[in-house]
Order: structure tokens, then sequence, then C-alpha cells
């Protein structure tokens, strides 16, 4: 039997096996030789084309592996080195620019160009455990963003730190309430990761003054600091009490309210009405902390006695301005510092945090909102007489305004819980800003909203030229002084509109807090930003592309 003959019986058997998939099956009438070693009919596009030999080496790592050499790999006519004969080329830092500076530029550098980290900390020969320097980079990092420091600000410290101990290739990631770490020794060693979770957050600037200190020193070549002592220095800095004691911050808050009335046109009697009403909000949050309610009722139930004061002032027909009592209420609450690190978080990237602090900073208004809103509905109701028009009645008077603004800046510095050595610089910052604001304002006839803008730039700007003096974060220099630019009245009075009824007016005025919230936040950082792109000392080059509580 000849071998055609003895493969045409399979063949049939083949076509009329039910167990044979039919696409597969050889049509009758063709005959197709089965090669040797070639591959199934099915996977016919992959086979070896006929009269192509491509042996491999008997040493050579197996097909596909990420390791084999391409098959026209010639080692005669070998392809360019990735590394240049010169070397790579190199990195130029600036030696005396902040920390912040250089590790923001390597942050945002490849792996591979980041310059040879210099062993700063390291003391013994083998170097400290991988494990513990990344927990103390999550612990100095947590401390920073439960402070209200900015994303960008708390990857490049974290990133500061493990340098400072040789670990070079760490990729740290910061989320709103999660902070995580990895570092992969080589390409060839498993990464070890660490994250840590940010549960509690409290606003202490004196703690993140320390924080950064402590980062400064180990990021100093000059300065040697063991792992053991940077422990030390973190549980001093944890342990520290406040500055201030509570009824300094509640004296604090009463201040900031009748300052923040007097620049709406307040006189000696809103003032001491205003600071009263803020004082009590201010005990009646504590109250409700100390009970374990969330911060939003906390912020419901600390903007009702500024609104109740004013209301009463309203039924007792006294020739004195309520709706100046509840706007000075309502600069104590509002949380300033809340979105301009969610604005600066979105500008520099962090989306997934700007989004959370946006909707943090949302919670907290919707709560103000509703405690003024339940408060002015009542007072209309029982016949109070509060005008939306009086929003345009502002009197102008310059000295008394300015050193309003300063006293505002003040006591706001005094509830962030700043050094008593920043107290001064910011109040001085604040002044400045209301006066440029008032230049363009009511004297140019500039838009609010414009004049915001640039009054926060110059915030931004000065903030960054004292932070690089004291090598030390921004935060105490610009947060207390956009106090006095905060949208307090705009807030008012849209409230009040829609309490009357009027609710295209009163969405115009929250519109318009809303375009001076963003001015204020775009400007401070938009003034941080130039002072980076502009200023030759402490500056670092240039930077590739791709900062709660009580609202303060």
């Amino acid at each position: 039997m000849t071998e055609a003959e003895d493969r045409k019986p399979r063949s049939d058997e083949a076509r009329y096996d039910p167990e044979i998939t039919s696409e597969f099956a050889v049509p009758e009438g063709i005959e197709v030789a089965e090669g040797g070693g070639g591959e199934p009919e099915t996977t016919s596009e992959f086979t070896v084309p006929e009269g192509l030999q491509s042996p491999e080496p008997p040493s050579a790592e197996p097909e596909g592996s990420a390791f084999s050499l391409p098959r026209t790999y010639s080692a005669k006519e070998a392809p360019t080195a990735f590394t240049p004969a010169t070397g790579m080329p190199t990195v130029s830092l600036v030696k005396d620019a902040p920390w912040q500076d250089r590790m923001r530029t390597m942050l945002r550098m490849p792996v591979a160009e980041r310059p040879a980290p210099e062993l700063v900390q390291r003391a013994e020969e083998g170097g400290p455990a991988v494990p513990r320097v990344l927990d103390l980079t999550l612990r100095i990092g947590e401390l920073l963003l439960a402070g209200g420091e900015g994303a960008e600000d708390v990857e490049a410290a974290m990133f500061a730190v493990c340098r400072s101990y040789g670990l070079d290739r760490c990729e740290p990631n910061v989320t709103f309430t999660l902070l995580s770490i990895s570092h992969q020794p080589s390409l060839v060693d498993d990464p070890v990761t660490s994250s840590r979770t940010v549960r509690r957050r409290g606003t202490d600037y004196t703690r993140l003054a320390a924080v950064f200190h402590l980062v400064d020193d180990l990021t100093d070549p000059e300065t040697h600091v063991s792992l053991e002592e940077a422990y030390r220095r973190l549980a001093e800095i944890r342990r520290n009490r406040h500055p201030y004691p509570g009824w300094a911050l509640t004296l604090a808050s009463g201040l900031l309210a009748g300052a923040a009335s007097v620049l709406v046109g307040g006189d000696l009697i809103v003032f001491v009405a205003a600071a009263l009403g803020a004082m009590l909000g201010d005990r009646l949050a504590w109250l409700c902390a100390g009970r374990g309610l969330p911060e939003f009722y906390q912020f419901t139930v600390a903007a009702m006695p500024p609104a109740a004061i004013g209301v009463a002032f309203s039924l007792s027909h006294i020739d004195v301005a309520a709706s100046a009592v509840v706007t000075g209420g309502l600069f104590a609450l509002l949380p300033g510092r809340a979105l301009v690190a969610g604005v600066q978080d979105g500008l520099t990237g962090f989306y997934i945090t700007a989004a959370a602090r946006l909707l943090e900073v949302m919670y907290f208004f919707v709560g103000i909102v509703i405690g003024v809103l339940v408060v002015l509905y009542f007072g209309v109701k029982v016949g109070g007489q509060l005008n939306p028009d009086a929003a345009l009645i502002v009197s102008q008077r310059p000295l008394i305004q300015i050193t309003a603004s300063m006293l505002l800046s003040l006591t706001f510095a005094v509830l962030l819980q700043q050094e008593r050595s920043t107290v001064l610089a910011v109040t001085l910052n604040g002044g400045v800003a209301w006066c440029v604001y008032g230049a363009m304002h009511y004297v140019g006839g500039i838009s609010p909203v414009a004049s915001t803008a640039v009054a926060a730039g110059l915030v931004g700007l000065f903030g960054q030229l004292l932070s690089r003096y004291r090598f030390a974060s921004a935060l105490p220099y610009t947060t207390a002084a956009i106090g006095p630019l905060l949208p307090g009245s705009a807030t008012y009075f849209g409230l009040l509109s829609m309490a009357q009824n009027e609710v295209d007016k009163g969405l115009v005025s929250l519109a318009k807090a809303a375009s001076l919230a963003m001015a204020i936040a775009i400007g401070v950082n938009l003034g941080s930003e130039i002072s980076r792109l502009t200023l030759r000392v402490g500056s670092a080059g240039k930077r590739r592309a791709a900062k709660r509580t009580r609202g303060f």
C-alpha cells in the first residue's frame, strides 16, 4: 500500500468523525503533506517558512525571554552602547538652593537621569536598614500632610529624607489620606514598599516649621543626623504642645471677626458684636468637637451665633450695620487654607489630592451655608429687615482699614499656631496685600477679582522670599496674609438674598465669592512660581512640570 493510500482512509475518517471540529477538517479533494516539526495547521500563521533556518545557540535564553539577544545581533557589528564614552550628562543643581527646589527638580526627572546621591547621613558602612528609613520618611510626610502642606512639597520632603540616607531609587506617592513610598535597590532586586494612612489633621505651623528644620538638617552635608537622632527629634516634635492656649485661640477668633467687620464698614459697636458672636461660635464648635461630632456640624454650629446677633440688631432697630456683624463672623470660618492648597495641588498635577481638598472645602462651605441660612430664614420670618444692597455701601477709611487688615492677619496667624518670630512678618504681608487691593479697587476702579488676584500674587511672592531667607515652608508667611482678601461679604449677601427668595441675585453673589476665592488661590500659587522662575539666589534652575482643621 502506497503512502497516499495509507493516508486516504485516515482523511475520510477525519472528515466524518463527529468529534473533530469541522472548521479545521481538511476539505475533500485536497491533500496536504504533513511537515516534520511544523506547527499545527490551526496556528499556521506562526509556522516558520520552508527554507528558513534560525537555530539558537545552546547557551541562549529561551525564545521570547526578555534577556535573549535579537536574532540579528552580532558581536562584530554590535549596536552603539546605551552609555556614551563621555558618560551620562550631569544635572547641575545649585548647592545653596533650598532642599525643596532641589528635590522638586529631581522628582520630575526619570530615575536614570537623577544625579548620584551624596550619602549625607550614612554613619555605618552598610548603611541603615531600608525599612526603617522608609518608616521615618512616611512619618515625616504624615506630619507635613496633616499640617496642611501641599502634596508636591510633601513628596519633595519624603524624597529628600530617603536621598539623605543613600536611597536614591525611591518613588514617593501622596494622596489626600494615603502616603506610600517604594524603593528598588537595582533592576534585579525586589522593591520595598511602605505606606501610611493620615487619619487625623491639625493645623500647627510651629510643628510644621520644626519638621522643615529637621528635613533641612538631614539634607545638609555639614550636619550629621543619625537615624536614631532623627527619630528622637521627630518624637519631640510630635509631643510638643501648641504655642498658644485655648483661651488665646478663642480671643483671636473674636478679634479676627471684629477686624473683618471693620473692613466692610463696621464701627466700634459692630466690632464688639462680631467679636462676641465669633467667640461664642468658637466655644460651641469646641463643645461639639469634644462630643465627637464631625467638622461639618462644627462649622454649622459656629456660623449661627454671628448671624443671630446680626438678626437681633435688625429686630431691635439699632442703627448699626447688622450685615457687617454677620460678615465678620464668617471670616473666621471660611476655609481659606484648604482652598489654596486644593487649587495649588491641581495646578501642580496632583489631581486626586486637589479633588479631595476641594470636596472638603465644599462640605465646610455647605455647613456654613446651612448654619447662616437657618438663622436668616427665621430672622426674615419674624420681621428682620436685612438689606442685601448694603453690600454696595462700604465707606473708604484707608488708615482704619489697613490697621484692621493687619490685626486680621495677626489673629489669623495665632489661630494657625505660628511661631512668634513669624507673626510680625505675616502681619506686614497682610497689610501690604490690603493696600494693593484698596489702591487697585477703590482708587483705580479695577474689578475686585483682578485686584484680589494681584494682591494674592504679591502675598505668594513675598511669602516665597521670606521662606527662602529662612529655608522654611512658605505657608506661615502666606496663609494668614490672605485673610483680609477672603470673600466674606460676598458669601453673606449671597446667602441673605437666597433667604429672601431672591435666588438669582444670591447665585450671582455666590459666584462672585467663588471667583474671589479662585483668584486668591491662583494668585498665591502664581506668585510662588514667579519667584522660583526669576530669582537666581536659592534657585535650583528649571523645574520640570508634570498644601485642615477649622478651615484654616
